[in-house]
Order: structure tokens, then sequence, then C-alpha cells
């Protein structure tokens, strides 16, 4: 059954559904986004509904279709955002998950493209718990892949800009380049806000409490030896592999690598080189059942190593139904499933993302739940602190600020 708070929501969305043919259901994350934009898609009359989601999150969204009865109101259809060239048939309602995705300026991402060439005169359900994470210029390319955006009188995102963007100029390597980050926010949400309904976990009665912890550990020497030659000299030769920093967003990845234990070569080939933070995680949380999100592949290779793979599942079904622990990419894991059956999530890396950062925090969150504890695992001197600190401000970690850390150094 449906809560009350989710009927009001989509008795108010259809009213907007139906004058302007886009809503933006803006919930917080583990309020019942799905549901509500199920309970809305029915008050609208639709018959055949496409939602455009992550892989991991397609099994939970049919489920909910399947327990909440909505297959006697309309056939849905669930698909992978990347697999959008694969849908087949006519649909008169989309629902589109995690419309953040979209927020790409100035230019639109391949993935917003492909959706406004295939569905941009449908009527349109966009979903995020954080439409704007880093910016309010994020909001232009959620609304452009529809032919009913309030913004459709504008060419572009740079004349968009024009008027609702404070655009000034920043060096990066020594050239002058525009910045449309700063989106104005009061001129921007006051058309936006139109189209949109806001729902937070306090005002579903959420009362739980996220507690932090940052742990540093020493990594092994040769971790600090390897880092140091390539901030120095840019690169680092070993007999069969080179390790290249030359650019400042060369660098900026290698260390990013580095500090957490692994590297990707210049030849593609990539190895596990410090298994510091592994070994952590498998000694600290040995007895619980936790989730750990990893940020590079080799990162899990580690922790396969460390734990045994008989003991580490990335499935989230198995997760749910054993003792084992899971294992997730933070970009991939960050949304659309539920971890509310582990102890404690582990990060084991961080993202430059501050999307990745709040999104993946959360997964542990319920209503029923009153208290969630994160661990941070981060390298003695390495280069997560601040990456945590741009994140937690909710400010992407770019280049441009990397120099300046770099430079203070």
């Amino acid at each position: 059954m449906l809560r009350e708070y989710q009927v009001d929501i989509a008795n108010r969305a259809v009213e907007i559904l139906r004058l302007k043919k886009i809503v933006y259901l803006s919930m917080e994350v583990r309020t019942g986004k799905t549901l509500t934009s199920f309970e809305t898609a029915k008050l609208y009359g639709a018959l055949r509904v496409l939602f455009m989601t992550k892989k991991k999150a397609i099994k939970s969204i049919q489920d909910d279709y399947d327990n909440f009865g909505y297959s006697k109101y309309f056939e849905l259809v669930v698909a992978n955002n990347e697999s959008i060239h694969k849908i087949d048939g006519s649909f008169d309602l989309v629902v589109h998950d995690e419309s953040h995705r979209f927020g790409s300026f100035p230019k639109p991402s391949l993935g917003a493209k492909q959706f406004k060439y295939r569905y941009s005169s449908i009527p349109l359900i966009l979903l995020s718990g954080t439409p704007t994470p880093e910016s309010f210029s994020q909001m232009y390319h959620q609304f452009w892949i529809s032919i009913y955006s309030p913004f459709r009188g504008y060419a572009n995102f740079y004349r968009w800009a024009d008027d609702y963007v404070m655009k000034y100029q920043r060096k990066i390597n020594s050239m002058l380049v525009n910045d449309y980050s700063k989106g104005i926010e009061s001129k921007i949400m006051s058309v936006v806000s139109q189209y949109m309904i806001k729902f937070t976990q306090a005002e579903a009665g959420f009362s739980s409490e996220i507690e932090e912890e940052v742990i540093h550990l020493k990594m092994k020497p040769v971790t600090y030896s390897i880092c140091k030659k390539l901030k120095s000299d840019l690169v680092v030769e070993g007999n069969n592999e080179v390790i290249l920093g030359d650019t400042p967003a060369k660098l900026m990845q290698k260390l990013h690598q580095l500090y957490s234990g692994t590297c990707k070569f210049e030849t593609g080939n990539s190895m596990v080189l410090d298994l510091t933070k592994a070994e952590f995680i498998k000694s600290q949380f040995a007895t619980a059942k936790i989730g750990i999100f990893y940020k590079f592949k080799e990162e899990l290779n580690a922790l396969i190593q460390v734990y045994g793979a008989e003991n580490l599942t990335s499935d989230i079904e198995e997760f749910n139904s054993s003792n084992k622990s899971i294992a997730l990419q933070i970009v991939s894991g960050r949304e659309g499933i539920s971890l509310k059956n582990a102890e404690y999530l582990v990060f084991y890396n961080i993202d430059f993302s501050a999307t990745s950062f709040w999104q993946a925090r959360d997964r542990m969150t319920t209503m029923d739940r009153l208290f969630n504890k994160i661990y941070w695992i981060f390298a003695e001197g390495g280069i997560e602190d601040k990456i945590y600190k741009a994140v937690k401000a909710k400010k992407k970690y770019t280049v441009n600020i990397f120099k300046k850390d770099y430079e203070r150094e």
C-alpha cells in the first residue's frame, strides 16, 4: 500500500503533467520516487510506459510494478539507459530515473542526445533526489531532452546561459576559458519550480542519522615512493610498464589510483600494487556484513584477493540472501539500489563527483533505520582528503582544484 504522501504527490504531479507534459519529482532517496511515478502514470491514464534507469535498479523497479498491481493499469517496459537503441515500440509516457545524469554542460551528453532523438515528444516524468548536485546550470539539459522544455525558446545552452548564468573566465593551462557553472538559482528555479515537486526524507518521517568516520592508513613505502617520483618527474618507468603524469589531468588520475594501491599503465594493463586498504577492511570488519564502494576496477581485484571470491559478491540479490558482503563500483552502485541489510558502508576510495558522494552515502537509509555508520578509508598523506573536502561542499573535484592543491604542497 502506498504511503499517504505518495498518493498526494501523485495527484499533484498528474495535474502538472497534464498541463505541461513534464513533471519533475525531486524526492530524496528512499522516499519512494518509483511508486509515486507509477501512481502518477496510473492517474494520467497511460497505457504503455517506458521506465529508463540503471541496470542494477531494473529488478527492484520491475518488482514494485508487479507487487503493487500496476499491471492492471498499464504495460511497463523497464530499460537500461545504455540500451536505449534496443528499445522497441511506442509509448505514451516515459519515466526517466536519476535525471541529473543529463545535467552535463555546456554541451549535452551522448545519452541526452539519444534520449531527445527518440522520446522528445512523449510526456515525461523526471526523477531525482539531487537535481543539481554541483551547479544549477545542470538544469538546462535535463529539460532540453523534451520539446515541452520551459527553455525551448533558447537555441542551445550558450544562449540560455546569456540569461541564466553568471559567466566568468578562468585559466586552464595558461588559457582563459569560459566557466558556466554559476547558474543563477533564483532565475532558474522561478521557472523550474512550476514543473517540480520537492519532497524530503524529513517530510516523509525519516529520522535516521548518518555518522561518518575517516580512517587514515599508512600505505606501503613503495606507494609513497612511486607517488613522490611521479609528482617530481611526471613519469615512473618500470621494467615493463610506465606510469605517466605529464598533464595535470593524468597526474591527478594516477595519484588517485596509486594512493589506494592500484595503477593503470600506459599500455592499458593494470595491477594491484598495495593491498593495505583491502587487508584493513577485511581485518576491521571481518565479522560484519558490509557494503563496500570502490572506484577503480583493480580495487575490486584487491578486495577479492584478500576476501576470497567466495566471501564477496557484486550482486544485490545474493547480498540480501546470504552472509556475504557486497562490493560495488561507486558510480554504478550509487543509485537505484538499497543496502539496508548492510551493517556499515565502507568506502575503499572516493569519486570526484559530488553526486556520487551524496547518493552513495545514503544507500542504507530507510524510514525505520535510525542510525547509519559510514567509514572512509584514506591513505595518510594521499589525495582522498582533498577530494572529500570538495565533494562534501557539493563541488566536483576538478583538475583546476587539483592544480591549486598540488601547488600548495
